[in-house]
């Protein structure tokens, strides 16, 4: 989250809500939130965390998506005329993105980082390789963060699933939607700057 927040921080002025750190100072605080309302065991249940993440992610994929509805209008609008400018501002909606759906992935499937440690059996969202043959992991193996940085990652570089696949609809939706935002930020507003260079 802390890299996330400093992505926002690096974009231009002109993408921003509001001022240059009024959506990270919201998210800084409640990162600070967060540390306090999350329990310290392995195995929680929390409604005050749960409440709190879904807010902090959610305020984070509003911002990243202004930013790229704003810079895709201004691409079609007006044109652009700083194509350095441009591509670093594509690299920066396209890393936050990544970050962004990991933790979305990693919130979401079965329930939750503390659901899923909980239970032994939970409902799954996308089942890992590991998940589905018991040669290739150890008995008690959970998906982590990395796990689910892992997925985002391949999922906005193929536009698909590649090894981990999603299982219910809400993951389907959620992927398809972190794809589709990938494809824009790579394909028009890359795309555009690339030509501008030249």
């Amino acid at each position: 989250m802390l890299v996330a927040i400093a992505l926002q921080l690096a974009l231009p002025d002109k993408f921003l809500v509001g001022t240059r750190y009024l959506i990270p100072a919201i998210e800084t605080l409640l990162l600070l939130a967060l540390s306090f309302t999350t329990p310290k065991e392995r195995i929680f249940k929390s409604l005050a965390r749960r409440v709190n993440v879904l807010l902090l992610i959610g305020i984070t994929s509003v911002a990243n998506g202004y930013a790229l509805a704003h810079v895709t209008n201004q691409l079609l609008q007006h044109g652009a005329s700083n194509g350095r400018d441009l591509i670093l501002t594509a690299l920066n909606i396209y890393l936050t993105n990544i970050i962004i759906f990991a933790l979305w992935y990693w919130e979401m499937d079965g329930g939750g980082p503390g659901e899923r440690h909980a239970l032994k059996k939970y409902e799954l969202d996308f089942s890992f390789p590991q998940q589905q043959n018991d040669e290739l992991s150890h008995p008690i193996w959970k998906p982590t963060f990395i796990d689910y940085l892992y997925l985002s990652s391949t999922n906005a570089m193929a536009f698909s699933p590649t090894d981990t696949m999603p299982l219910s609809r809400r993951s389907k939706m959620l992927m398809l939607l972190q794809s589709t935002v990938s494809l824009i930020a790579i394909a028009l507003v890359a795309a555009r700057a690339v030509n501008i260079l030249n």
